[in-house]
């Protein structure tokens, strides 16, 4: 009886060391809501703590991360979409539960549904003979994500069968599924990068799309133009801090949600830890220093893997840039929507760059973005035209297309603004210097 009481107090304190401990604050800060986290150091622990906040759309306006040994320091500002402080008790409830978890934040809730996976070659109308596949085969889309860049898609689409709503498990169906996808994604030249697969597993989408796009290596494709405005420009540099044994990455882009955990997400699937990280809003950009190491323990150790880092990265922050218009779709769902509203996109000229697909209660709660198929922004008249067609009630236009830029105007912004962005980004070395300093780890930070 002593002995299992001695296990029994044992247990009790190793749960309370490795729990991470969560702090949410709204009286430190007047603009945001401080959420501090204290864990156990593990790989991917930072990305998870990330994954909780960003699911809630949350924006993180600053952010200190430091690890002291086998310890994990976390400290997240955060709004909500309209810049406002966290002030719903659900919410702050959730979060302290999930974030005070063993396993949170890792997956989304597809379980009911089979998760197909593809990656080709985009072009103009793909979408619509993808959804055309699948509504032949009486598929029905219940959550589909779309990227595209540098000329390549990455698609993860969940579906169930139209009739009995129930996973599709059918061996034969499922493979009649993939080859008449994989058709679709060759087209005429993409003979060998076309894939597809079909998987029961539950995964977090967004970071599925970033291995996915990963591996099919679109970091080093370049397209023909940019149509995304000068003020998104992507700013990557990649130094060591030889005397302590640190890669010291800088990241400067336009703020967005989602901006750190598209980072955090890249240079964890890459294999890299981050020991300390400082993240800072300054007007509409953002600005992220990390430092870095390989799982053993080891710097980046050449000039090619430090390319490869700044080319992941770069391509981490596009992929989800919003292109184009952002058309919303909300209407009853039905077999073959999506067939008919990116067939009519088709027929029109208009190119889808990224969607968002979902179904709430029986209701479609769609968002596009769409280009002209040279990626520049869309003719209004013929945005109206579409809309008249698919209703003007159900479809909306809810954001102007940006300013097009093509590679010679963005190369000389570019270099004008890698030097605003290395005076910001020493400014953040020096306070990421200081936590160090603070911490005992350093004897200086000047």
């Amino acid at each position: 009886m002593e002995w299992s009481a001695c296990l029994d107090e044992y247990e009790k304190l190793v749960i309370r060391m490795t729990t991470p401990r969560v702090v949410i604050d709204n009286a430190v800060c007047p603009n945001s809501t401080v959420v501090k986290v204290d864990s156990a150091r593990k790989h991917g622990i930072l990305l998870e703590a990330v994954q909780v906040l960003t699911d809630l759309n949350l924006s993180i306006k600053k952010a200190y991360i430091s690890s002291d040994g086998r310890w994990f320091m976390d400290v997240f500002h955060v709004t909500d979409l309209n810049g406002n402080k966290l002030t719903d008790e659900s919410v702050i409830n959730y979060i302290e539960q999930s974030l005070g978890s063993f396993h949170y934040g890792q997956t989304n809730d597809f379980s009911g549904s089979t998760a197909l996976e593809l990656t080709g070659t985009d072009r103009v109308g793909l979408l619509s003979e993808v959804f055309a596949v699948l509504s032949d085969l009486q598929c029905s889309v219940a959550d589909a994500k779309v990227w595209t860049h540098n000329g390549r898609i990455a698609s993860l689409i969940h579906v169930k069968d139209s009739n009995s709503g129930a996973p599709i498990e059918n061996v034969q169906l499922i493979s009649l599924i993939e080859a008449r996808l994989r058709n679709v994604l060759k087209g005429d030249n993409d003979i060998r990068s076309a894939k597809t697969s079909v998987s029961m597993a539950v995964t977090h989408t967004e970071r599925r799309l970033h291995q996915m796009m990963f591996a099919d290596r679109d970091y080093e494709r370049k397209p023909i133009f940019e149509s995304v405005p000068t003020n998104s420009l992507v700013v990557v540099t990649v130094q060591n801090w030889v005397e302590r044994g640190y890669s010291v990455v800088n990241v400067q882009a336009k703020d967005r949600t989602k901006l750190l955990f598209d980072v955090v997400s890249t240079l964890t699937d890459m294999g890299y830890i981050v020991f300390h990280a400082t993240v800072n809003t300054i007007g509409d950009r953002g600005y992220m220093e990390f430092y870095i190491r390989h799982q053993d323990g080891t710097p980046i150790s050449s000039e090619a893997e430090r390319q490869r880092v700044i080319q992941c990265l770069e391509a981490a922050v596009e992929r989800r840039a919003s292109e184009g218009v952002r058309l919303e779709l909300s209407t009853p769902d039905r077999q073959g929507l999506l067939a008919d509203v990116t067939r009519t996109f088709r027929e029109n000229g208009l190119n889808v760059t990224r969607a968002e697909v979902s179904t709430m209660k029986e209701t479609a709660q769609n968002v596009f973005y769409v280009t002209d198929v040279m990626g520049k922004p869309a003719d209004g008249k013929i945005i109206e035209s579409v809309r008249e067609k698919i209703g003007l009630s159900c479809l909306r236009v809810k954001e102007l297309p940006p300013l097009v830029y093509h590679k010679e105007g963005g190369e000389r912004d570019e270099q004008a603004v890698g030097g605003v962005a290395g005076t910001v980004l020493l400014s953040l070395g020096s306070m990421v210097r200081k936590n160090l300093y603070n911490l005992g780890l350093i004897r200086s930070y000047s």
